[in-house]
């Protein structure tokens, strides 16, 4: 969708719905996806000039349905030219009058697991939720996620190809399934965030509009599965974490540390949001990964200054997190807190048991985590070549001159 027109997040909202409707009727969850992309493009172009419809969502399905129908022409055109003895006809959409009504109902949390299918590596679910359910083109998720955009359409095809051949229907999965499925849900919307955040490659160091699509998504689930604490601990971690956003950056786009962050400026209506939703799913006694980190989120949003940060607190829940995850990285950032309660060589003693693991291995943060820590115990030149190969590994620009400046300064001594 251009970005030129203001209607970006209103057609984000009914893109799901006029998706869902077509799927719903017609089956082929590819053609339809592909209809409503057309769809919103006509609307972006189109709206501008001659205003929004009184019911946007029902111009949005009608159209998609007019394009759909002659997606399934052209298909069923190709079909008949490839085999020309046996030809099985497509099934045609009625014409616009009859196309299923979007306001019936709500798919869009359909379409979400649907986008998370089991059958999906998570780059492909990633790519398909942000297009399908954040109603981003193409071009805009291969910007957002700092890749060619023929990778991103080819994760695309791929995926809803692979969905077609599964066989799967288009319909909320069976509460068993749905508990397996929901875990890729919230993975894929957890790692949008976290890209969205923190850019693992590219110039800038956030890039917001995916950070605000993920939470706008993990909200939208939450409203549908208000009983599942992890959806509303994801919640919980994104709005507090979010709250920061603005101070993260200097002037010049340069990077600023957590301890140098100016917390007068976090957006304290997010962190109440994030905090409440917190003491809403932990008395429920159903503690997961998400709500343990929104809880470490919280120790840091409330202590008004770095210094009066509850940082034993901090360790025991990521003791507690390390012990029920196997993503290494977790243990990086216990080994900080560590060090911040026990002093730096405790912290060092942590990385040192993990620094060969795969995940681990060769990434920019083992060494960025392993200098600051160095710093800390007064071993300045093991502490700069650890930042300076950090700077060497990382992609994201901002970090490598954050890390080079560090690197810089304990040369100057």
């Amino acid at each position: 969708m251009p970005q030129t027109t203001g209607f970006e997040s209103l057609l984000r909202e009914i893109a799901p719905q006029a998706l869902g409707a077509l799927t719903r009727r017609y089956g082929r969850f590819d053609l339809c996806e592909d209809a409503v992309q057309e769809a919103l493009l006509a609307a972006a172009t189109q709206w501008p000039e001659s205003g929004v419809p009184d019911n946007p969502a029902a111009w949005l399905t009608t159209v998609a349905g007019r394009k759909l129908t002659d997606l399934l022409r052209s298909e069923q055109s190709r079909r008949q030219r490839e085999q020309r003895e046996f030809v099985r006809e497509v099934p045609m959409p009625s014409p616009a009058p009859d196309t299923p009504r979007p306001e019936d109902r709500d798919d869009t949390l359909i379409t979400v697991f649907l986008c998370c299918h089991p059958d999906l590596k998570p780059p492909s679910q990633i790519a398909l939720t942000l297009r399908a359910v954040g109603g981003l083109t193409t071009a805009e998720i291969a910007r957002g996620l700092m890749i060619p955009e023929t990778t991103v359409g080819q994760r695309i095809t791929r995926a809803k190809q692979r969905i077609l051949e599964s066989g799967a229907r288009f319909r909320m999965p069976e509460p068993k399934e749905r508990d397996k499925r929901l875990a890729a849900v919230l993975q894929v919307l957890y790692l949008i965030f976290n890209e969205g955040y923190t850019a693992s490659s590219g110039p800038d160091l956030q890039r917001v509009e995916l950070a605000d699509e993920a939470i706008r998504l993990t909200r939208l689930l939450w409203s549908r599965l208000p009983d599942e604490p992890e959806v509303g601990g994801l919640l919980a971690l994104m709005l507090i974490t979010a709250s920061r956003q603005d101070t993260r950056t200097g002037p010049a786009g340069e990077l600023i540390p957590l301890g140098e962050q100016d917390r007068s400026r976090w957006d304290r209506t997010m962190i109440t949001e994030g905090v409440g939703l917190l003491e809403q799913v932990l008395p429920r006694q159903r503690p997961g990964s998400y709500q343990l980190q929104a809880a470490i989120a919280a120790c840091h949003a409330e202590a008004e200054r770095y210094e009066d940060t509850d940082w034993p607190q901090i360790a025991a829940l990521y003791g507690v997190l390390d012990r029920m995850s196997d993503d290494r990285m977790v243990t990086l950032n216990r080994a900080v807190a560590v060090a911040m309660a026990d002093g730096p060589v405790a912290g060092l003693a942590l990385i040192d048991g993990v620094a060969d693991h795969p995940q681990l291995a060769g990434h920019h943060r083992l060494f960025a985590v392993r200098a600051h820590l160095l710093e800390q115990d007064d071993q300045p030149e093991a502490a700069q070549a650890a930042y300076q190969e950090a700077a060497r590994l990382t992609l994201s620009q901002v970090e490598r001159r954050y890390l080079q400046s560090r690197a810089a300064r304990l040369a100057d001594g």
